[in-house]
């Protein structure tokens, strides 16, 4: 089987805006958002921005910090669950549409805490929360916030972008999170990025003039109240909201700063895929380094079957990227200890497609996004999201394929711990030519023979 497929596209015809603007879609699963969530809110965000008069370069800054906003949101998903026994995308879909008045709180508290529980742990549940709602709130915000801009600095985006993404949920009267921050002293990307979130959120749940009474209503409290009225005066203008769309992002960002529309080359492709994969492996701590650990193991047998660097430079995006879908999967799935039930293995198995379509959403990884979907088939035809067998699985992904199982199997999970190598190793074998493809594991044994010569074997 000839591991070459199509060539990648050039990379200088990848731009940052795209790339970008097609992984966000990412960050709007893990948000519990309508697809092209992030994409609106920089449209809105930087129609705001040129209205109050920020510079070209400031325009470019706060279009990536609207974009990337959401950076740490899947860090605090676990936490979410775990707190208030419920499904993280749920809460995080339905906490965006409280105005954080005591008795929304209050009745969105009691109607999101441990539903599917029992009554004594739900009530345990519900009496931590009244007692130390405020730090837990302040703890979830911090670690999203904090996390988010640790992940745009490791991509190279400025301290002010980043300063914007780490103070996204402080308000105007100073009654925000984490550190309560008022008025002027909140960076104003934060500013924008919060008045375009909620109207965005607001809008497509209930149209626009839904959005506008919610955006005149928290002035001054939530937001900056020249923000407000500088929104409002677009959102007057005729074709705004047309402006903005309901659809789900995928075309160019109308009025994007053209600055923003740079070509990115292999380093920083590469830097951004790290840094994606990060976002995935932070939602759950079963997950940590997972990414990294399989693109670990795709690199060690791409180099055993004699792939070009070039070619396993390339194979290793796919890699780190593999599981981008599963910030769509709820943390109650994702860290669940117990055998799943019929309709969570029909969620969770959605996630290898959800990577597929947000990998598509790039044009020159075309033929990569099929390689990284494809990751859950199996020679036999009894995997997913397709069936694919034998031929049908190219090699590529066999390789990713016998990486991931290899790291699911080694690592902690939460049904069970982490298995010796060589019983990894011997539960692999049993798998050849059903689940995983003999090269490949042969590959693999030769390479951790290097390591270690007893596992060559």
């Amino acid at each position: 089987m000839d591991p070459i497929l199509h060539a990648p596209k050039p990379l200088d015809r990848i731009m940052l805006s795209e790339l970008l603007g097609a992984l966000s879609h990412a960050l709007d699963l893990s948000e519990g958002q309508p697809a092209g969530h992030c994409v609106r809110c920089s449209r809105i965000g930087v129609m705001v921005g040129r209205e109050i008069g920020l510079g070209k370069d400031e325009l470019v800054e706060l279009y990536y910090a609207l974009l990337l906003k959401d950076l740490g949101c899947s860090s605090n998903a676990a936490r979410i669950c775990e707190l208030y026994l419920t499904d993280d995308l749920s809460f995080k879909q339905d906490f965006k549409l409280i105005n954080g008045s005591l008795p929304q709180a209050l009745r969105f508290v009691l109607s999101h805490t441990g539903l599917k529980a029992g009554l004594a742990e739900r009530f345990r549940a519900i009496v931590n929360i009244f007692q130390n709602g405020g730090e837990i709130a302040r703890e979830l915000i911090e670690t999203r916030c904090h996390r988010g801009a640790d992940i745009a600095r490791k991509m190279r985006f400025s301290e002010p972008v980043a300063e914007g993404i780490k103070n996204l949920d402080e308000h105007w009267d100073g009654g925000g999170k984490p550190l309560g921050l008022r008025g002027t002293a909140i960076p104003i990307y934060s500013r924008l990025a919060l008045l375009a979130q909620v109207v965005d959120v607001f809008y497509i749940a209930n149209g626009p003039e839904a959005a506008l009474r919610e955006a005149r209503n928290r002035a001054g409290t939530w937001f900056d109240p020249d923000l407000v009225a500088a929104f409002e005066r677009i959102a007057a203008q005729p074709g705004f909201w047309d402006t903005i769309g309901t659809e789900d992002g995928s075309e160019t960002v109308p009025l994007l700063p053209q600055q923003a529309s740079v070509p990115v080359d292999d380093d920083y492709l590469d830097d951004i895929a790290a840094a994606f994969a990060q976002v995935v492996d932070s939602k759950s701590p079963y997950t940590s380094g997972h990414s990294e650990r399989v693109t670990l193991f795709t690199d060690m047998i791409a180099e055993q079957l004699e792939f070009t660097a070039e070619r396993r430079r390339w194979l290793k995006r796919a890699a780190l990227l593999h599981d981008i879908g599963k910030l769509g999967v709820s943390n109650a799935i994702l860290d669940k200890p117990d055998k799943l039930d019929d309709f969570e293995w029909e969620i969770m198995r959605k996630h290898s497609a959800h990577s597929e379509a947000i990998l598509s959403r790039i044009g020159a990884f075309g033929d990569l996004a099929p390689i990284a979907g494809a990751h859950h088939e199996r020679l036999d035809g009894k995997g997913y999201p397709r069936g694919l067998a034998g031929d049908q699985i190219c090699l590529d992904t066999r390789i990713i394929t016998t990486a991931d199982i290899f790291d699911a199997l080694t690592a902690d999970r939460p049904y069970r711990a982490a298995m010796p190598v060589t019983k990894a190793l011997a539960i692999m074998s049993g798998m050849i030519d059903t689940q995983i493809d003999a090269d490949c594991f042969a590959a693999l044994r030769r390479a951790l023979g290097r390591v270690d010569e007893t596992l060559a074997a």
